[in-house]
């Protein structure tokens, strides 16, 4: 297959680009775009063939649910069977990198939700996203871009690297906004569960719906057996939602994370890079700007690769950052990467989650984690 791609206007996509990359959703292809999270790879929701497309082109296994994109609201009653009254206190949530775990209407394809009897869907906040369901006249199951279990794509060169000739059309709209995926919240339990943290916060949660509970593997130690979460807890039957493996959004080359306060930390990360080096290992950093001016001396006495994620103080500009720039110190072809934490917070949880399962796991805690 030829992949093309196509410019467009993120902010007034051009209708032409639209119903160009509209066609090709409604003959069952392929088609990535952009969405103010992470690029999509989307296919027809209601199409059991175009969805099983998807899991061909990502090599994306049959037990890890996709999420439906909407247009707006509205559109709930076509993928969902029954609406929770607290739906109704997220609205000023929606839309944004919010995605809802729903009772599944009839009419999505099981393949969608990975055999369960939920279905997980989101209003993204972006024209160009917004605007190729409207012209595909259908809602679109998307998941990010990429290969699977591979770092997420916040570009649309990020989404060639990884997919070129294997899907039909990239509608390019430029980086990301947010770059780090949807905080997914089950509506579906008595009280409203996160199974993935991102951008939307714990906290802007429990001020809408009060009780709001963590579920135990985005909050438990790597490594732990709260930690596993197994594609399938069910016969025949996968995740709740994606993103819940332990190794995912993972780099090609080895990434080790530590967890702890930021000086701590970072006379772990020192002690590594002298110890790694002289056993001859080329290393990475994927560090906050503070972090790397507070070990210039180290770095540079190892000629260490380097790569900044912005300042600790910020960190949605370091969720904005993080997967180009992990791909980026990827492409460099470190033996080892070494990151840090930035805490349980806000944005730390998300950005945490992403980075000890891009680990895999292999996580040094220098204090305890939050349970």
């Amino acid at each position: 297959m030829q992949t093309q791609t196509l410019l467009v206007d993120a902010q007034a996509p051009q209708a032409a680009v639209l119903t160009a990359a509209a066609a090709v959703i409604q003959r069952g292809g392929l088609v990535a775009f952009p969405t103010e999270t992470v690029y999509g790879l989307g296919a027809d929701a209601l199409n059991p063939v175009a969805v099983a497309g998807i899991f061909t082109a990502k090599g994306r296994p049959a037990s890890d649910p996709l999420i439906v994109h909407l247009a707006d609201l509205d559109q709930l009653e076509l993928v969902v069977a029954e609406l929770p009254p607290s739906l109704t206190q997220l609205h000023d949530l929606v839309p944004g990198p919010l995605t809802l775990v729903l009772p599944r209407h009839a009419r999505v394809p099981r393949s969608v939700s990975a055999g369960r009897e939920t279905v997980a869907v989101r209003v993204p906040a972006h024209a160009v996203a917004v605007g190729l369901i409207r012209a595909a006249a259908t809602p679109i199951a998307a998941p990010s871009a990429n290969r699977f279990g591979h770092t997420s794509p916040t570009t649309a060169a990020h989404v060639l690297a990884d997919l070129d000739g294997r899907i039909d059309l990239v509608l390019d709209g430029g980086p990301t906004a947010v770059g780090i995926e949807s905080t997914v919240l089950d509506l579906t339990r008595p009280t409203p569960r996160i199974l993935r943290p991102g951008g939307v916060s714990l906290a802007q949660l429990q001020a809408r719906l009060g009780a709001v509970e963590v579920a135990p593997h985005a909050r438990a130690r790597a490594g732990s057996p709260d930690a596993r979460v197994a594609h399938t807890d069910l016969p025949n039957i996968g995740a709740a939602a994606p993103g819940m493996l332990e190794r995912h959004y993972a780099p090609e080359h080895e990434l080790r994370l530590v967890c702890g306060a930021p000086d701590a930390a970072r006379a772990w990360i020192a002690a590594q890079v002298a110890a790694l080096n002289e056993q001859g290992t080329t290393v990475g950093v994927l560090l906050c700007t503070e972090d790397i001016a507070q070990l210039q001396p180290i770095l540079s006495a190892y000629a260490t690769l380097i790569e900044a994620l912005g300042s600790e103080t910020d960190l949605a500009q370091i969720a904005h950052n993080l997967y180009a720039a992990l791909r980026r110190l990827d492409a460099r072809a470190p033996q080892v990467i070494l990151a840090r934490d930035f805490g349980a917070e806000g944005l730390g949880l998300a950005l945490r989650d992403r980075l000890i399962r891009a680990a895999g796991g292999n996580v040094a805690w220098l204090d305890n984690p939050p349970v």
